[in-house]
């Protein structure tokens, strides 16, 4: 079975793609698709979920540090469902930006999305 190549057979769809499958896809979309073949697409995309990667992890753990505790001391279990209700909010807003990758359009990732365009305008 032959590997295909990406990098020669689209407009950077596949490192758009790729960037939203953790931290791992991110840095093999930069390195190994973009690298090679820098098109606004991947470009777009990469900026992107770099930024949702951050603010995920930022949220992870200042609520962690914050609600756990709270949750474990006072027995506040509705503060659970809060969370869940976190998470699910960015699982959608995750699920929202691979869609546009899988398009093929550069559709922002609401709240981040444009904010994500002038922070990592170098890459």
């Amino acid at each position: 079975m032959e590997t295909p190549n990406f990098s020669a057979a689209d407009d950077g769809k596949a490192a758009a793609i790729v960037s939203y499958l953790s931290i791992i896809g991110w840095l093999i979309a930069y390195f190994a698709l973009y690298k090679d073949k820098e098109t606004d697409l991947a470009r777009y995309h990469l900026r992107q979920t770099l930024l949702f990667a951050i603010v995920s992890t930022v949220l992870y753990i200042l609520l962690s540090i914050v609600l756990v505790p709270i949750i474990i001391t006072t027995g506040l279990v509705f503060l659970v469902y809060l969370l869940n209700v976190l998470w699910i909010a960015l699982a959608i807003l995750w699920l929202i930006g691979l869609i546009g990758a899988i398009q093929g359009q550069k559709k922002p990732i609401p709240f981040i999305g444009e904010k994500a365009q002038s922070m990592f305008s170098s890459i």
